[in-house]
C-alpha cells in the first residue's frame, strides 16, 4: 500500500531540505545499516521516471516548501490531519474491542483488536504520517507544536512511501 508522509527539516535552503528530507526516508526505509524498515521503499515528488509512485500516484506535490508558507502549511496540515484521523480510527477500534469482547477475544485478537491496540501505540510506520528530521514519528499535538515553535527554518518535504 501507498501513502504520503513528510518530514519538518530545519535547513537554509530548498536544497538542503530535500537532501535532508531524503536521509530522513532512507533511514525509514532501512538503507542507513543502523536503522530497521519502516516502510519498503519511497519516491519523493521531485523524481520523474515512476509510473507507479509519487506524481505518477498523487499528482503534483511541492518537493519541498518552508513550512510558513502556503504550500508547507497546506502539506503540514495534511500530514497531521492524516495522524490525528488515523489515530481516532484505531482508539474507537480499541474501545469498542474493550467494550464488546472479552479479555480472551482480544487476547486472540479477534476483530483485529491487538493491531488495532498496536496502531494505536505504534511510533512510526502506517499510522504516522509526520516525522522528525531525525526519523521520529510525531505522534500528538504537543510535540509538533514544540518542534514548530523552537525551529527558525523549518521545511516539509513529501514522499510517498510504500508499506
Amino acid at each position: 500500500m501507498h501513502m504520503v508522509i513528510y518530514t519538518l527539516v530545519e535547513e537554509s535552503t530548498h536544497g538542503d531540505a530535500l537532501a535532508t528530507g531524503k536521509t530522513v526516508f532512507d533511514r525509514l526505509v532501512g538503507a542507513d545499516p543502523h536503522a530497521g524498515a519502516v516502510y519498503d521503499y519511497y519516491v519523493t515528488f521531485d523524481e520523474e521516471d515512476t509510473s507507479v509512485a509519487g506524481k505518477a500516484r498523487w499528482g503534483e506535490l511541492p518537493t519541498t516548501a518552508p513550512v510558513d508558507s502556503d504550500d508547507g502549511e497546506d502539506l503540514l496540515e495534511r500530514g497531521w490531519e492524516a495522524t490525528k484521523e488515523e489515530f481516532e480510527r484505531n482508539l474507537d477500534r480499541v474501545k469498542e474491542a474493550i467494550d464488546e469482547l472479552s479479555d480472551e477475544e482480544i487476547m486472540r485478537g479477534e476483530d483485529l483488536a491487538r493491531h488495532a491496540f498496536h496502531q494505536v501505540g505504534a511510533y512510526d510506520g502506517p499510522t504516522i504520517f509526520l516525522y522528525t528530521e531525525h526519523g521520529t514519528g510525531i505522534r500528538h499535538r504537543g510535540q509538533l507544536d514544540r518542534l514548530l515553535e523552537e525551529s527558525e527554518e523549518l521545511w516539509i518535504v513529501p514522499a510517498d512511501v510504500h508499506f
